[in-house]
């Protein structure tokens, strides 16, 4: 138990000072005990449906942790939560807001800070273009990985061994999503069709981009070792940020159905952010992925999952509850089934099981 607890201090600690600025919020802006009490809550129930919606990201990072440097994994603890908590919950919004209204960053500001309401309705008129970005960017996280010809271990056997048969056709992955890009946009009603299609297609480059330049690192310095060591570092760092971000998109829009507030958004989902990121080095540092056969494999259905409900949603509204619950059911399935085979084989090292 303590060497678990010894993860969660600075989350702890994260999870205190933010509650409390979440409460001063409160008082400031209602005068009342009942307004402060009422940003308490709402602050702690954006942590949790943060943590809810992020577990798979925490399993998809630990196994991209892993291969990292210890020293790129502190700055991914210290420097990535940096950029998630204030990048991805402070700076996104403000950018949309920015983009969408065409206002400059101190208006956007202003505009949070004085009419959260209308700050509320831009961020949701931006929704589809994040959702097809999100979408194209985290089905091919999941694809890849599907078709990966080195996997050796299937949970859903029939299925995934299919998919790795797919997979042995070059560049089946982008393939896949552009068909499911061109079924989207046969439905989208008139108007919505550009803006739909352009943050598709970059989300399908990001993703490629972020795959070159971790080859690319891969081959600096001219050996092995040193190619290692690169794509242990800022090639990683990046490509898990990028992820990041790409699942903090449901996060953030969700956020705004419970509090129109920024500040008190950032607050919530950073608390929450802090512990994906501290479960995520528990999960590298305990060896958790080895010792739990199938949790990955669900972490990866549960992606591939998110990035159709993100497709989805540019058509229907879906509440973040159900995207949160499948999510959680797939890794919940996943770890039952670990369970069941490791006292099926109880002379087997995990880690070295195949």
């Amino acid at each position: 138990m303590n060497s678990t607890l010894r993860y969660m201090i600075w989350p702890f600690a994260v999870t205190a000072i933010g509650l409390a600025l979440a409460g001063l919020i409160g008082w400031q802006y209602s005068g009342t005990g009942s307004g402060t009490l009422s940003f308490f809550l709402i602050a702690a129930v954006l942590a949790v449906l943060e943590i809810s919606l992020s577990f798979d990201n925490a399993i998809v990072n630990a196994n991209k942790l892993k291969q990292m440097t210890p020293l790129w994994q502190r700055r991914f603890l210290t420097w990535g939560i940096v950029i998630a908590v204030f990048g991805m919950r402070v700076i996104f919004p403000l950018l949309v807001v920015v983009i969408a209204a065409r206002l400059n960053p101190v208006e956007a500001v202003r505009l949070a800070a004085t009419q959260p309401v209308e700050y509320a309705r831009i961020i949701h008129e931006a929704h589809l273009p994040i959702a097809g970005f999100g979408g194209a960017f985290l089905m091919l996280v999941a694809l890849n990985y599907f078709f990966d010809q080195s996997k050796d271990v299937d949970w859903i056997a029939g299925v995934e061994s299919a998919l790795r048969k797919i997979g042995e056709i070059r560049g089946m992955e982008v393939g896949f999503v552009l068909v499911c890009m061109m079924i989207v946009l046969h439905f989208l009603p008139d108007g919505k069709e550009h803006r739909f299609i352009v943050a598709a297609t970059w989300g399908v480059i990001t993703y490629l981009l972020v795959e070159a330049l971790g080859q690319v690192l891969d081959r600096w310095g001219g050996g092995p070792s040193t190619g290692d060591m690169a794509r242990g570092g800022l090639g990683a760092f990046l490509y898990l940020e990028v992820l990041d971000a790409s699942f903090s998109f449901d996060g953030v829009i969700g956020a705004f159905a419970l509090t129109q507030n920024l500040f008190l958004i950032a607050i919530g989902l950073g608390i929450g952010a802090m512990y994906v990121r501290s479960m995520t080095v528990m999960l590298v540092e305990k060896g958790t992925l080895a010792q739990f056969r199938y949790l990955e494999h669900g972490a990866f259905w549960s992606i591939f999952v998110l990035s159709i409900i993100m497709f989805v949603q540019t058509l229907y509204h879906i509440p973040e509850m159900v995207t949160g619950l499948l999510g959680a059911c797939f890794i919940a399935v996943a770890f039952v089934n670990s369970l069941s085979w490791r006292r099926r084989h109880p002379d087997r090292i995990e880690a070295g099981a195949e």
